[in-house]
């Protein structure tokens, strides 16, 4: 799993490519924690903004602060390649 700054630091590092998480949100302490799953995302980072796609198919474009607030208290599953680019600028290194 990984935290929201960890995520947001691996689409930085990979700007226009997307990629697919799920999401999960722990809730509670100790025998009562439990873990909600929130539903599937389609990350995309391109230059200081991050665009999302959440679970019901609503696209919107954050600032990282935004997506700091948004998402800093869920966790994510590892990152999986879509396929899809925004741009071919990250594959040619400009």
């Amino acid at each position: 799993m990984l935290a929201a700054p960890d995520l947001l630091a691996f689409l930085t590092r990979r700007g226009g490519q997307e990629f697919r998480v799920s999401a999960v949100l722990h809730v509670g302490q100790g025998k009562k924690a439990t873990v909600r799953q929130l539903g599937e995302y389609r990350l995309t980072a391109r230059g200081d903004a991050v665009q999302a796609t959440g679970p019901s198919g609503q696209t919107r474009q954050l600032s990282q602060a935004e997506f700091a607030q948004v998402f800093g208290t869920y966790a994510f599953t590892m990152p999986e390649p879509t396929g899809q680019y925004t741009d071919l600028g990250p594959l040619f290194g400009t």
